[in-house]
């Protein structure tokens, strides 16, 4: 899934409805699965002037950015986390690891040729799923739209919640986002 769309449904799900402090774990949770390709590509790309082709052909795939990705996609990492925040029974803790836990199950069956080795540390093994989320070559138009009407609903679910204005200001923000980069995907960065 596209990130907006991740902080979306994170956000939904384990945001709380009266605590703006758990809501800002969650989106903070459901980022953190992505927020290691956004530093590596970020530097790579505008501080170290690496060319995109490079980045994300050669890097992306190679041993180090993969071991990052390894643990931060973990569905041990972040599982053992979460269960440890449910035991302490401490809400912000719940929301920011549960918001990653649910980030990486919806990840998992969702990258055909880029995924990532969610059961580290016990083994390096990485589904290829038969669909993509970004990909039209591998079912991304149609997942595509079930990814945006998802994002919406959670949208939705958010803006009734009553947030303050900044709250509502993110999650418009968010939605709007979400629908440009799955036009993107389909029209200009897709094998379809």
């Amino acid at each position: 899934m596209n990130t907006p769309a991740h902080l979306l449904v994170g956000a939904a799900v384990f945001g709380g409805r009266t605590h703006h402090k758990i809501l800002v774990a969650a989106f903070v949770g459901a980022i953190l699965p992505d927020l290691s390709l956004y530093i590596m590509a970020g530097v790579s790309l505008f501080v170290l002037g690496i060319p995109p082709t490079i980045v994300f052909n050669d890097l992306y795939f190679s041993n180090t950015w993969q071991t990052v990705f390894a643990v931060d996609n973990s569905f041990v990492v972040w599982g053992v986390l979460f269960g440890l925040a449910c035991w302490h029974r401490t809400p912000w803790a719940v929301a920011l690891t549960g918001a990653a836990l649910l980030h990486v199950f919806l990840d998992f069956p969702l990258h055909h040729d880029d995924g990532r080795p969610h059961f580290w540390p016990f083994s390096w093994w990485v589904f290829e799923s038969p669909i993509s989320y970004w990909d039209r070559g591998h079912g991304a138009a149609w997942i595509a739209p079930i990814e945006a009407a998802l994002a919406t609903f959670s949208a939705v679910i958010l803006w009734r919640r009553g947030l303050p204005a900044w709250g509502i200001a993110c999650v418009v923000l968010l939605l709007l986002a979400e629908l440009w980069i799955v036009r993107q995907w389909l029209f200009f960065f897709s094998n379809g």
